[in-house]
């Protein structure tokens, strides 16, 4: 029983680590937005944008 639960509790802490690691990387190339022409502006902002939720989801649907 212990095994289980230190198991998932292993399982919940990366899984939390990938997301704050996805929402750095996207604060970071936002930042990033701001040295590109200001025709691909709004673009760059959408593609570092995105809830790591959708990226998730996504990135499932191209494992499966």
């Amino acid at each position: 029983m212990k095994g289980l639960l230190l198991l998932s509790f292993a399982a919940l802490l990366a899984a939390c680590s990938e997301k704050a690691v996805y929402n750095n990387l996207q604060h970071n190339n936002r930042l990033q937005c701001d040295k590109v022409p200001l025709s691909e502006y709004d673009a760059c902002m959408e593609r570092a944008s995105k809830p790591y939720d959708d990226y998730e989801r996504e990135r499932r649907e191209l494992n499966d």
